[in-house]
């Protein structure tokens, strides 16, 4: 069962990767906070897995406790990054341009990160692992990001709503707060 843990965090580390340098540049490229978010969560999912596989290495209490602060963390940056991004677009009215790839991007990943997140969960209860459910957690953060980015590029891209995409980075802000302090305090519903 670990080596499934091992093979669902080498499976996040590849595509987030790929997420991570398309969401990015094309956010940058159409200039929308929520696309550049969305490269950034995928940029800490693939820091979470590589968190997670350092504590395959080790089960050790203070190992796990010590990599879920790691990814608490994660949450963290990412909602301070969000937070300040989004409301410089809306003060500043910055008016992010279409992004056919953001759409289609979010839309594959709004499908793929569910089940990615469901086999980490089911995983990580077999294996008592609560750094692998937290990561799943993240995962599944991943998925309310894509609903949430795929809502903002879809409605400035048929409606020109320059707003919703800030707006809808800042969705994953809050989301994320909640999910970092979890993952901090070591909350998890594991088994």
């Amino acid at each position: 069962m670990q080596r499934r843990g091992v093979r669902l965090e080498a499976l996040t580390i590849g595509w987030n990767s790929v997420e991570a340098i398309v969401a990015v540049t094309g956010g940058l490229v159409a200039s929308s906070v929520a696309l550049v978010s969305f490269g950034l969560d995928s940029v800490i999912e693939v820091a979470a897995a590589v968190v997670v596989l350092w504590q395959f290495l080790g089960i050790a209490e203070e190992r796990e406790q010590r990599a879920l602060r790691l990814i608490g963390g994660s949450f963290f940056a990412l909602a301070a990054y969000v937070l300040y991004s989004s409301v410089n677009d809306l003060v500043g009215q910055s008016r992010p341009d279409v992004s056919t790839v953001g759409i289609v991007l979010t839309a594959v990943s709004l499908v793929a990160m569910p089940a990615l997140a469901l086999l980490k969960k089911r995983t990580a209860s077999s294996l008592g692992s609560r750094t692998l459910l937290a990561d799943s957690k993240q995962t599944s953060l991943c998925a309310y990001l894509s609903l949430s980015t795929l809502a903002g590029l879809a409605l400035n891209a048929a409606f020109h709503w320059w707003w919703a995409d800030p707006v809808a980075a800042m969705f994953i802000a809050f989301v994320a707060v909640r999910e970092g302090r979890e993952a901090w305090a070591g909350e998890t519903d594991c088994c």
